[in-house]
């Protein structure tokens, strides 16, 4: 029997070839899209899943209640963890480890010379506990008996090869490396490199007792950074909230001692990947309101493969409506052809995987913006993979193949027999379903142009207004400054590159006038007795820094070069919140900063120093030089004379090698570091053209195979109209009238629908473009165009075709 329901099912294929081939399209681009969004979100929902008890796992975290803002931090005060250790039940188990930044590692193998790493990252600073929290396998040592001590470092296994190229690794134990020309550790330990998805990519574990300057143990509960991590595991049982109340509480009897009024939290380990309120040790984070666009996207894209197949399918019932009464007069029951019909469709969907499959490193390209870098497709080693594809295979096979397997094998033989089963009622409401399924389509693929213009205009504002600075040819780079032993280096750069002719202003100061990095202090000011205590983002500047990003002084003077703070420019907002709406009054007046009162001798014009996400804030500048660490270099040449900035940038890289041999030279463009406020914008901007691409050669390929049935129909009507004197322009117009009209409605439905969510979506925008009426103007006139020139070919062929051959066709 079933060799019979294959056998049927491939004769049909070949005898409709080209509807065949429609569906087989329309399906393997929705199945493509599916396969590849499903890798992504299996890959981002997989982070430390692999964690024991995981969901017993959390890290405490911070927030701090500045007096109009609150700022998150994923650290925690040093006096935090030995305080929940003593002081709160229901903690099984809890580890704490320290962040850190690059550190220069000199390691001396056994018979080989000293190697020397610069800029050696993914170290951390652990205690005791650590490995008895996480779960690592130890090719030596234990984590009983390692970093218990001071100078003590444990290795992944990765890491000690780079070290110590043995065949035996763990003759590594014992050996000495040496960090930063100052702190010496023994390994004591190596760990296999964890293997699944994870956001602890940590590669040298070192003692957190071991005595580093930096890390030196700050006993004020008021002093708090992302660096100290601290996690802890709960008993069985016990709710996080009965936690999170005794941590308000702990916190509230240390109050006093911290200098702003502050919570502290449990975030369970499954949101450290997708939380961005909080990093992820500097990792790429998710963002799980993507995921959703995209599980949308391929939703909407197998949905219109489906709705092809479903109305090419009942399009061709007519066809198929005397195989179904000789079938039922022979003896099959409705039952059968069902079957028969689903397997039909059940081997086109496979076929339609199978080339999915094939299109998979193609669709990895489009998608490449959103695939992470550990990512990969191997069918044959992802189970899961193999599960998703059958489920899917089913599930679009029922999908797409029950409403019409229904349609089919429920004629009537007597009336199929006599040519009546497509008649009347079950035509209409095949027909209105079909217009039905057809708008849904087209609503679709407009509402995606519309998507796709929105964001377009809004990244395009967003990168083109004025943010109140200069972005083009300037260059940033930082120099390492050490704040515990601070030296000079950077003067002396500085006048290296003054001599630099290719230089047309140059400024040694804090961070640009926009970046992702915030400094947030507290200010107060007290007007008419009447003290007002304001969160204000601070910057530092030189004398050089506004003329060089070409800001505008609205009042006052420049700031004085100083190697100690003494005065502050703020920004026009920070003068409105005080009372000043005219900038000059404020100038002379003073501001209450740490104890300590500092004129205001300047007022600036507004400028963003965020993304349009965020509206202008509070903002203040000031000098203080010797802590100065960014260089920031406008490139004379300004036209965009490219050789010219290479070679200015290759003498400023010599003069860098100068004074920093040891460093490597990193440098940025100002407008790209401005450019990735809106990465994510751009990302969907992207996944929103290839999606309404394919969203449109979806409908335009389902489009195609029914206007190929109308005009097959059609064809002794059209050769009647011919022979009595119908023209071209008007068979043509007979037969595209109804399709457009469908294109019409579905455009009616799209654009409120578009408008509403595109409202939304710019509402996350402090400053965002207009929704102008010619947005949706031009997307129905792009469906129409679309629709017209996928008809066009078919109807003016059917309208030129010889009247003659058209009437002969029975």
């Amino acid at each position: 029997m079933l060799k019979n329901y294959l056998v049927v099912a491939l004769r049909n294929f070949w005898r409709n070839k080209v509807f065949s081939l429609i569906n087989i399209a329309g399906l393997a681009i929705g199945i493509s899209a599916s396969l590849v969004i499903y890798l992504i979100v299996h890959y981002e929902l997989s982070y430390d899943k692999f964690e024991k008890d995981g969901d017993r796992i959390y890290r405490v975290v911070t927030n701090m209640h500045f007096p109009d803002a609150d700022f998150k931090n994923s650290g925690v005060p040093d006096p935090l963890p030995p305080a929940m250790r003593s002081e709160i039940p229901g903690i099984e188990k809890s580890t704490m480890f320290t962040t850190y930044h690059s550190m220069k590692v000199k390691v001396a193998p056994k018979n080989e010379g000293e190697k020397v790493f610069r800029k050696q990252g993914s170290i951390i600073f652990a205690d005791e506990q650590y490995f008895r929290f996480f779960n690592y396998r130890w090719l030596a040592g234990s984590p009983d008996h390692s970093l218990s001590n001071p100078n003590e470092v444990v290795l992944t296994e990765n890491r000690a090869r780079t070290y110590f190229p043995y065949a035996d690794i763990t003759n590594a134990m014992g050996q000495t490396i040496t960090y930063d020309d100052s702190v010496k550790a023994t390994v004591t330990g190596i760990v296999k490199d964890i293997d699944e998805v994870t956001d602890f990519t940590f590669k040298e574990f070192i003692s957190l007792s071991t005595p580093l300057e930096d890390l030196k143990k700050d006993d004020q509960w008021g002093s708090v950074t992302s660096s100290s991590q601290f996690f802890v595991k709960l008993d069985k049982g016990i709710d996080p909230k009965t936690i999170n109340s005794q941590l308000a509480a702990l916190r509230k009897k240390h109050e006093k001692k911290a200098y702003l009024p502050t919570d502290h939290f449990l975030q369970p380990l499954s949101d450290i990947h997708f939380n961005n309120d909080f990093d992820a040790f500097d990792q790429r984070q998710g963002h799980k309101p993507t995921l959703y666009g995209l599980l949308a996207v391929a939703a909407f894209l197998l949905l219109l493969g489906c709705i092809n197949f479903i109305n090419l399918t009942t399009a061709q019932a007519s066809q198929r409506a005397k195989e179904i009464g000789i079938r039922k007069t022979m003896g099959s029951s409705r039952r059968n052809l069902v079957i028969q019909f689903l397997t039909e469709t059940v081997l086109m969907t496979f076929v339609a995987t199978i080339v999915s499959v094939l299109l998979i490193p193609w669709v990895l390209k489009l998608f490449s913006a959103y695939i992470p870098e550990g990512l990969h497709f191997d069918l044959f080693h992802q189970p899961h993979l193999l599960v998703f594809i059958l489920v899917l295979i089913l599930a679009v096979s029922l999908l797409s193949g029950f409403y019409p397997s229904m349609i089919l094998s429920g004629y009537r033989p007597v009336l199929v027999l006599k040519n009546l089963a497509y008649a009347n009622t079950a035509q209409s409401r095949r027909v209105w379903i079909r217009k039905t399924l057809t708008v849904s389509q087209f609503v679709i693929a407009q509402f995606f142009i519309i998507a796709t213009m929105v964001v377009g205009k809004q990244i395009r504002y967003s990168l083109n207004k004025d943010m109140g600075f200069t972005k083009n040819a300037i260059i940033n780079f930082r120099v390492h400054y050490n704040y515990l032993h601070p030296d000079d280096k950077q003067f002396v750069l500085q006048e290296k590159l003054k001599a630099i002719p290719g230089i047309q202003q140059l400024s040694l100061a804090g961070e640009a006038p926009a970046g992702e990095n915030t400094n947030i202090s507290t200010m107060k000011f007290n007007k008419d007795g009447k003290e007002t205590e304001t969160s204000v983002e601070v910057k530092q500047a030189d004398t050089s820094y506004f003329s060089l990003y070409k800001m505008k002084l609205d009042a006052g003077r420049n700031l004085q070069q100083s190697d100690t703070l003494r005065e502050y420019i703020i920004n026009e907002t920070y003068a409105r919140v005080l009372g000043y709406n005219d900038p000059a009054n404020i100038v002379g007046q003073f501001i209450d900063h740490g104890g300590k009162k500092f004129p205001v001798v300047g007022v600036l014009a507004d400028f963003h120093s965020k993304s349009l996400h965020s509206a202008i804030q509070p903002l203040a500048f000031y000098c203080e030089a010797k802590r100065h660490s960014i260089f920031h270099i406008a490139l004379a040449n300004g036209g965009n004379n490219t050789d010219a900035w290479k070679k200015t940038i290759a003498r400023i890289e010599t003069a860098w090698k100068e004074v920093y041999p040891e460093d490597d030279f990193n440098y940025e463009f100002f407008d790209g570091s401005i450019a990735r406020f809106y990465k994510k914008e751009q990302d969907t901007a992207r996944l929103l053209d290839w999606s309404t691409g394919l969203a449109i050669f979806i409908s335009c390929l389902g489009l195609l195979g029914l206007v190929i049935y109308t005009t097959t129909q059609r064809t002794k009507e059209i050769g009647v109209r011919k022979v009595l004197g119908a023209s071209i322009t008007q068979i043509v117009s007979l037969l595209s009238k109804d399709f457009i009209l469908l294109v019409l409605f579905g455009f009616l439905i799209a654009a409120p629908l578009a408008w509403w969510a595109m409202n939304k979506w710019l509402e996350d925008f402090a400053y965002r473009t207009s929704l102008n009426w010619w947005i949706f103007a031009v997307s129905g006139i792009l469906m129409v165009v679309a629709a017209l020139l996928t008809m066009a070919v078919q109807t003016i062929r059917s309208a030129i075709a010889n009247p003659v051959k058209s009437l002969r066709t029975e």
